[in-house]
Formats: structure tokens, sequence, C-alpha cells
């Protein structure tokens, strides 16, 4: 009887080629991944978010002015999307729509109106105002200052913080006799008394006379 016949060498051969099936598929696979990454590290793309910008109105009733700059963002429009500023006649320009009116209204009204014009062109269009400078903002200064001039209005702005933002009194100023001018909504102007030396006294005895608060386009004179 041959020796190759034999039951025990059938097996003994039969493991032996699995053992080496299975270190050379090992030994073929360490060389093939040697220096890649592994493909259980590949990162998923982030989904985007495909919703429409949302308005971020600091103050509503803000009205815009000349000169103030805005960011007119019409979601998936990015050929209309862009920060424009207001002209010296109220007015901004976008494309499909032209000149648009936007001094004297609120970020609001003018995105309703833009929408509106822009229906003729887009499916309903989604539309956002944002004021990203408030340059209409704006009181002037004069007389016996030391920097007289037209200043950025903040909000919380009083006579006494525009004084010395201007750079404070000239030697002869007469700082009792300092006054506001003020135009209301009709057009007539009014003239607004501060005596400063009586309102540092005050504030010392804690009594102060009133602090003005600045509004746009005042005009504070200092005699």
């Amino acid at each position: 009887m041959r020796m190759w016949a034999h039951p025990v060498w059938k097996i003994s051969l039969l493991f032996i080629a699995v053992y080496l099936g299975s270190s050379c598929g090992s030994l073929a696979a360490a060389q093939s991944g040697d220096g890649q990454d592994s493909p259980a590290t590949t990162a998923t793309p982030a989904t985007q978010d495909d919703s429409p910008a949302k308005s971020a109105h600091v103050d509503p009733t803000y009205i815009i002015g000349d000169d103030d700059v805005l960011a007119i963002n019409v979601w998936k429009e990015n050929e209309i999307t862009r920060a424009v500023t207001v002209r010296s006649d109220g007015k901004i320009s976008l494309p499909l729509i032209g000149d648009v009116q936007a001094a004297g209204r609120t970020p609001m009204q003018l995105e309703e109106d833009i929408a509106e014009r822009l229906k003729s062109y887009i499916t309903d269009p989604q539309v956002t105002v944002i004021v990203q400078q408030t340059n209409s903002q704006k009181f002037n200064i004069l007389g016996q200052i030391a920097k007289p001039g037209s200043y950025p209005l903040t909000a919380g702005t009083t006579i006494v913080d525009a004084i010395a933002l201007a750079g404070g009194f000239k030697d002869f100023a007469r700082r009792k006799s300092v006054y506001v001018l003020r135009q209301n909504p009709a057009g007539a102007e009014t003239r607004i008394n501060f005596n400063y030396d009586k309102f540092i006294k005050g504030k010392n005895s804690k009594n102060p006379a009133q602090n003005i608060p600045i509004k746009p386009h005042d005009t504070i004179v200092v005699p």
C-alpha cells in the first residue's frame, strides 16, 4: 500500500494546505493595507442646513437712513444676496427689481417690499435684511468745544457723553448755557437747555440735573 493514500497523511496534507492558505492571505492583506487609511475611518460629510436664513433685527423699530449699510439675503439666490449702502436719495439698487426705497422704513418693511417685487421672478422668495452699519444715526456738536463736528450716535448716549466724546469744553465755553436743538416729526425745532455746572454739582449731592439723552440728528451748541 502506498504511503500517500493512507488516511492519516491525507488529513495532515489537508491541514498544511489550510494553514498555508490562511497565512498567505493574512500576509497579503497586511501588505495591501500598509500605509493606507482604514475605510472605517472615512468621515461622513456633514448635512448642510437647507433652511432659509432667519431675520436678525437688533431693534425691529429701527428706521433705516441714508448711508446705512444693509445686508440683503435672498435664500438660494447668490446673485441677489449682497451688502448695499443706502444712497443719499434713500434708495438701494438690486438685480431684477432695480431701485427700492429703503430710508424711512424698518428692516422688516423693506424685507416685505423686496420679497413682493421678487415674486415676479422667483417662487416664494425668502428675504432677510440686516442693518450692518448705522451710519445715518449721528449728532452734531458745535461752538466752544475741543472737537466740533458730526459723530456716530450709539444707544444710550447722553449730552455729557457727547461733550466728552468731542474732547470737552474750551477755556471760555459758557458751560451753564449749553443747549440742544432738536427737530420734531412736524419739522419744528425745539431748544432744550442744559446747565453743565449744575449737573456736576447735582451729581455730587445725589440730585443731578437732567442728563439729556441724545437723539439722531440732534445739534448740541456750546456758546
